[in-house]
């Protein structure tokens, strides 16, 4: 079985520069943790939720033992491919029509116009959440985009962006955080009462690596990617990160988790040098 990579360390899955500055990179917190005993709602992010489902053990140390993760760098790039393509599908918001990409992907719809959508997509301070019956847990995530469908449903969707060479996919192992991320937003607007169609789309814009020149300008060809999401595993999932943040037990190591694999690995070594001499 492959293991599981981290996603901060494979650099595949984006994180934005506010969730960055959120979790800005300390040895050891004291604040934001999660208190067993407390009734005051903890938020959960949609990306600590994924990082419970990559590892329990790395995810048990973040939340209530406040050991961070190492920090990587910010996806500035992805970012200004973001704020472009939020900007542009804005214009379109704004005017009522579909964007022509919805138009050559024969998507009947339109960009979705909500008062709150600036607060879905600021995923520091505010995002899209909802409160879990019978504890003390609030999920959270921060959207990229939503269009409404003819019928009046919203369809979720997700901006990526990367570089390489052929055609863009979701066939890759890895891209299941991307499955999974817009799956939670999906099970995130059907708790705030929307109604919520199962197909989402990936928004992905490929970097064109082929131009014989650069001319300070990066060139990119955009697929529109649907995906039907399953949000069956969401409750469970939710329900066993719970137990876990209630747990005076530490989870084991995931032997499918290279920090864990690191960890470990380096605790071992440290076991066996030899003391050097004075």
């Amino acid at each position: 079985m492959r293991r599981q990579a981290h996603t901060w360390a494979r650099g595949k899955v984006k994180s934005s520069d506010a969730e960055l500055q959120q979790d800005a990179f300390m040895p050891l917190r004291t604040r934001n943790l999660y208190d067993p005993g407390s009734a005051k709602p903890f938020r959960i992010s949609r990306s600590k939720l994924d990082l419970f489902l990559q590892c329990p053990r790395c995810f048990y140390l973040d939340r209530r033992l406040g050991v961070s993760q190492p920090s990587g760098p910010p996806f500035s790039l992805n970012s200004a491919v973001d704020g472009l393509l939020k900007s542009e599908f804005d214009s379109y918001r704004e005017r009522g029509i579909p964007h022509p990409l919805m138009v050559q992907s024969g998507i009947d719809a339109v960009p979705f116009r909500h008062s709150r959508l600036e607060e879905w997509r600021d995923s520091l301070r505010r995002g899209i959440s909802t409160a879990v019956a019978n504890t003390n847990l609030e999920i959270t995530g921060g959207v990229d985009d939503v269009w409404e469908s003819r019928s009046g449903e919203l369809l979720i969707v997700d901006y990526k962006a990367t570089a390489k060479a052929g055609e863009v996919s979701l066939d890759a192992d890895w891209q299941i955080a991307y499955k999974r991320q817009i799956e939670v937003y999906q099970w995130l607007f059907r708790k705030n009462g929307f109604a919520v169609n199962d197909t989402a789309y990936f928004v992905y814009c490929n970097g064109d690596l082929k131009r014989g020149t650069f001319d300070g300008c990066l060139h990119f060809s955009i697929k529109v990617i649907p995906y039907e999401g399953k949000t069956e595993w969401i409750d469970g999932a939710v329900s066993r990160m719970y137990a876990t943040l209630q747990s005076d037990c530490m989870p084991p190591s995931s032997d499918q988790c290279e920090l864990c694999e690191y960890r470990n690995s380096a605790a071992q070594v440290e076991e066996r040098r030899v003391a050097p001499v004075v």
